[in-house]
């Protein structure tokens, strides 16, 4: 005889209805047996009644809605524009609620740090979600190369065609995205493989390349260097994502991944587990202003550069 999971769902508001919104948060949350999807809002009401509806649950609007959502909620996702997300995840935190971003957190040092700070005076869970750090695959790869240590360098490509000619994504027609690029769209998930495996950066260069593009030369503060390549305006034939490590006992390379649905759902694990345990987690409030201010620090070498 089994003793029945009497633990309660963990209630989760999503606040945004766009693309990203529509195609992996929601469905994810919604299909995630320890979670109640509490609401949705949006600043548009027809697309927070066309997502709530076709997920069975509640739509909210307007200033009035992020309250009443905040008080419905034991924790709220976030599918909005980091510098909307950043003031939105300080009110939610101060509501008492727990947090699982997106990346970037914000893409000001300021926004980012008054996020990590409201969440830690609030003692609430905080979760960023880096792609590469939830998906059950590349996960453990990261675990495991970074148990495996004795890393001399390593290679990072991260290049998307989002912006190339022809495009079609329903991604590129946000604005934040066009105007920081990939260095603050893809660079964080290159930062979060690499900074667990080789250790924090403790130098950062950076150079501007063609269109979008961005060059980092890091070191790592176990010893080791890497290299990463960051856009989104690469031609389609040369888009992909690359990631390799060398050291010691040979090559190691990143391997592909199910999709952000699956990862989105370990990230709404790892956030139950800290709200459960009181143990923050590797990528919290904390770990994405620190991102922020190697984002940060790139973007302005880059720029005095070019």
């Amino acid at each position: 005889m089994t003793t029945a999971d009497t633990t309660p769902p963990l209630r989760i508001g999503l606040l945004g209805t766009g693309p990203w919104a529509r195609n992996t948060q929601t469905p994810a949350l919604a299909a995630h047996p320890g979670v109640e999807l509490s609401g949705v809002w949006g600043r548009r009401a027809e697309a927070a009644d066309a997502l709530a509806t076709a997920h069975g649950t509640r739509a909210y609007t307007g200033e009035e809605g992020i309250d009443a959502l905040l008080e419905a909620s034991d924790a709220v996702a976030f599918a909005l524009p980091p510098d909307v997300q950043a003031p939105l995840a300080v009110r939610a935190a101060e509501a008492g609620c727990h947090l699982l971003m997106d990346k970037p957190v914000a893409t000001t040092v300021a926004g980012a740090r008054a996020v990590a700070e409201a969440a830690e005076k609030a003692s609430v869970a905080s979760v960023v979600f880096c792609t590469l750090r939830f998906a059950p695959e590349t996960s453990a790869w990261i675990a495991e190369q970074a148990a495996v240590g004795g890393w001399f360098t390593a290679r990072a490509q991260w290049l998307g065609s989002l912006y190339a000619a022809g495009s079609d994504s329903e991604y590129a027609d946000s604005p934040w995205r066009r105007d920081k690029g990939g260095l603050w769209d893809v660079g964080p998930h290159a930062l979060s493989v690499l900074i667990p495996v080789l250790g924090d950066v403790e130098h950062l260069t950076a150079a501007a390349g063609p269109a979008d593009t961005t060059h980092l030369i890091l070191r790592h503060t176990s010893g080791a260097s890497s290299t990463v390549t960051l856009g989104l305006s690469a031609p389609p034939g040369a888009a992909g994502v690359e990631i390799e490590v060398r050291g010691e006992r040979g090559t190691a390379s990143i391997p592909g991944w199910a999709g952000a649905e699956t990862a989105f759902q370990g990230a709404v694990d790892a956030l139950a587990e800290a709200v459960r345990t009181g143990v923050p987690h590797a990528c919290d409030a904390r770990f994405g202003l620190h991102l922020t201010e190697l984002l940060a620090a790139a973007e302005q070498q880059a720029q005095a550069a070019g």
